[in-house]
């Protein structure tokens, strides 16, 4: 709206507010609309990483890891694996925010170009993260509307990621092919991370028994809520530093989403529900993958996955339905340097350093998506 400082979270609280308003919804219809399990797995999840983060074991793994790379495509590689491997169980979002740093330090003590880097560790963070419901917050509803087990989810989704990490390097690679043609050895001097070990080990045991229990099929989100709930018990950090790292505008995102979406299905959606599938012909893998990627780059893949959520369910195979929405409005991410929240966090935190444009993204981040959309949709049908 111009003239007006309205970010998503305000849009998405008016917007409930109105269909409350206007009686679209009575107060308790809109309480009955929220999602509760999405908004507690999101919770549990963000103390759980919050930990895991303040204990420095993210930065202390990412700095073994890149310190092993001797060539510029494995250093490339390193950081790929890093952050597509741990935005898979723990949020893409958290990754980007403690590689970055990261890889402007690695790369200007090289004194290498960071830009390649850089967007390694935005679109391996988007591309990991399709591999599980955890992954993003994306996932994390469709994990609660589908009610797809954990280990079915990531069985059907790991595949993608993989492939895709893979493509990460390769176009970034190729388009880069200067900074990675020369194969003179690279040595990173050792630096050290602080660390909290106690903390760390606390958080790691339980981010173990957390994952170990997701995949023998207990509800997620009561996992991650008694996990988080299991770290805040402690003498070491205090609790209004883990209350600073969760992203409380995104769980109230998240309510006033839920409240919009449905007060939109009751009354622009639903009558043009099954017309609409038979035009487009949503029940067929290679359209949904494409109009689902459009609409996570336009209203951004959170609200997309909601204004899909009553299509799916008069598809014939729903299961196989959410599962090409989970991989498509997380891969479109990579499209555009506006698909995704990582992207954007990278940007920010790199941009006294490292300016990427906007086309500078988009040369390396379209054809992947492409790419990986592309293989998504071959591979789910």
């Amino acid at each position: 709206m111009p003239g007006f400082r309205i970010d998503r979270t305000g849009a998405a609280i008016i917007g409930a507010s109105l269909m409350v308003a206007f009686d679209v919804l009575s107060f308790e219809e809109a309480y009955r609309a929220v999602n509760y399990d999405t908004i507690v797995l999101l919770f549990g999840m963000m103390i759980v990483v919050a930990n895991l983060r303040l204990s420095g074991f993210f930065a202390w793994v990412s700095e073994a890891v890149v310190e092993h790379a001797h060539r510029p495509l494995t250093l490339l590689s390193a950081i790929v694996l890093v952050s597509g491997v741990f935005s898979a169980f723990f949020v893409n979002d958290t990754m980007c925010l403690v590689l970055t740093p990261l890889v402007l330090e690695i790369t200007a003590s090289l004194r290498r170009n960071p830009t390649p880097y850089l967007l390694a560790v935005a679109m391996a963070s988007n591309i990991g993260s399709v591999a599980t419901i955890t992954g993003n917050p994306q996932n994390m509803m469709i994990g609660s509307f589908s009610g797809i087990h954990y280990r079915s989810f990531a069985a059907a989704l790991a595949p993608v990621a993989a492939f895709g990490l893979a493509a990460t390097v390769a176009v970034i690679a190729l388009v880069y092919r200067k900074e990675f043609r020369a194969a003179e050895k690279v040595d990173l001097a050792h630096r050290a991370v602080r660390v909290n070990r106690v903390l760390m080990w606390k958080a790691l045991a339980a981010s173990a028994a957390m994952i170990v229990l997701f995949f023998a099929g207990w509800p997620v989100p009561k996992v991650a809520l008694v996990a988080g709930a299991m770290l805040l018990i402690t003498r070491r950090v205090k609790p209004e530093k883990v209350y600073r790292e969760i992203d409380w505008s995104l769980l109230v995102l998240f309510v006033g989403l839920f409240v919009l979406v449905e007060g939109m299905e009751r009354t622009l959606i639903a009558a043009n529900i099954q017309p609409a599938i038979e035009r487009l012909r949503l029940q067929e893998t290679a359209v949904l993958t494409a109009v689902s990627a459009v609409l996570s780059n336009i209203v951004s893949n959170v609200p997309a996955v909601l204004v899909f959520k009553p299509i799916i369910g008069h598809l014939p195979d729903q299961t196989k339905a959410w599962l090409v929405l989970a991989m498509s409005s997380t891969l479109a991410g990579n499209l555009t340097l506006l698909g995704s929240v990582a992207n954007l966090i990278v940007v920010q935190r790199a941009r006294r350093e490292a300016e990427i444009s906007f086309w500078t993204y988009f040369k390396v981040g379209a054809p992947l998506a492409i790419i990986t959309l592309a293989a998504g949709a071959w591979i789910l049908g």
